[in-house]
């Protein structure tokens, strides 16, 4: 897994399952950074939304068309040589080959948690289409990265500004003078 300098242009896919901080962590991230910042929630269709709200984990098949928006999204920050941070459960490593289908350009960012810190904190979370009672699916399907990997994994216990210095410390990365937090 990597944890060297990065070579730009690059798009950190901060990845993990529901409820682990991706959304907080990446938006920090994308703030201090100045870079650009995609929620990958919102490029699910409206079928997964309303499967997931019902309780329904999504199949292969559900997740398809999603991640390839997830990739396209990806691949136009690379296109334009422009750095960017997304969101994106990520669970399984054929997914995270749909969206570093080139082989370089992406890293993963695996907010990596207990299911008992990771169930706390969805119990405290409210407004969101998926609830709880899918934690345990989202475990089952996880694929932690592999060693041949490009990412690396930080644990979600300490808080979300904290875990936006550690990634940036691991790869060197330092605040732009635009960057701006939400």
């Amino acid at each position: 897994m990597a944890t060297t300098p990065l070579s730009e242009p690059v798009v950190l896919v901060v990845m993990g399952v529901s409820g682990s901080g991706k959304s907080t962590v990446a938006a920090l991230l994308a703030g201090r950074l100045g870079w650009a910042f995609e929620e990958g929630d919102a490029l699910h269709p409206q079928t997964n939304i309303d499967k997931m709200a019902a309780g329904h984990p999504l199949t292969d098949e559900d997740r398809y068309p999603w991640l390839e928006k997830v990739a396209e999204w990806v691949d136009q920050r690379l296109d334009h040589g422009e750095n960017g941070v997304i969101t994106c459960s990520a669970l399984k490593r054929s997914y995270r080959s749909i969206i570093n289908r080139r082989g370089s350009g992406v890293v993963f960012v695996f907010l990596s948690g207990t299911p008992q810190t990771i169930s706390a904190r969805l119990a405290e979370r409210h407004g969101h289409f998926m609830p709880a009672s899918m934690l345990g699916s989202q475990f089952a399907d996880l694929e932690e990265l592999s060693p041949g990997e490009p990412g690396i994994r930080i644990d979600v216990g300490p808080a979300p500004g904290v875990i936006a210095q550690q990634i940036m410390d691991k790869f060197g990365l330092r605040p732009s003078g635009t960057g701006r937090e939400p």
